[in-house]
C-alpha cells in the first residue's frame, strides 16, 4: 500500500477517490455506459485528456477498473469496472441521492436518480450483475 496520512477509513476512501474527476469517471462507466476513453473525454464536465489518463491510471492501478483492447477495433481500449468498482454502485446512488435533496440538479438527473433510489436493492443487484457479465467477458479475452 502506498504511503497515506492515516489508515482512517474516510481517509483511505479519499486516497482513492479524493477528487472529483474520479468519480465522475465511474459514474460515466456505471451509469452511463460508457467504455472508451473519447466517450469519456466528451462528458459535460469537460475533463482534460491528462487528467482523464492520470485517473484512468489510478483507478486502474487500485483495481476499480481494467482497460483492455477493444476486440472490434485493437487501437482503442475497453474500460470496465471490476468486483471492486461495481461495489461502489451503493455509495454512489446515495451521493447522487444527497444531491437531488441538498443541491441544484436537473429535473432528468434528479428523475433518474429517483428511479435507482426507488428500485432499491432489486435494481442495483441487476444492474451489478449486468456489469460483472461484462467484466466476465472482457477478462477473458
Amino acid at each position: 500500500m502506498k504511503n497515506c496520512k492515516s489508515y482512517c477509513p474516510i481517509n483511505q476512501a479519499l486516497e482513492v477517490f479524493g477528487d472529483k474527476w474520479t468519480l465522475l469517471i465511474i459514474r460515466d462507466i456505471m451509469f452511463d455506459g460508457k467504455r472508451y476513453f473519447r466517450e469519456m473525454l466528451n462528458s459535460d464536465e469537460k475533463i482534460a485528456s491528462n487528467i482523464l489518463t492520470n485517473r484512468l491510471n489510478k483507478l486502474e492501478e487500485f483495481g476499480i477498473l481494467v482497460k483492455t483492447k477493444d476486440a472490434h477495433h485493437k487501437q482503442k481500449n475497453v474500460y470496465s469496472l471490476t468486483d471492486k468498482g461495481i461495489d461502489l454502485m451503493p455509495v454512489m446512488i446515495q451521493l447522487a441521492h444527497w444531491s437531488t435533496k441538498h443541491r441544484e440538479v436537473s429535473d432528468k438527473d434528479k428523475a433518474h436518480v429517483m428511479e435507482l433510489v426507488d428500485g432499491g436493492k432489486k435494481l442495483q443487484d441487476k444492474m451489478s450483475k449486468a456489469l460483472k457479465e461484462e467484466f466476465k467477458s472482457v477478462s477473458i479475452q
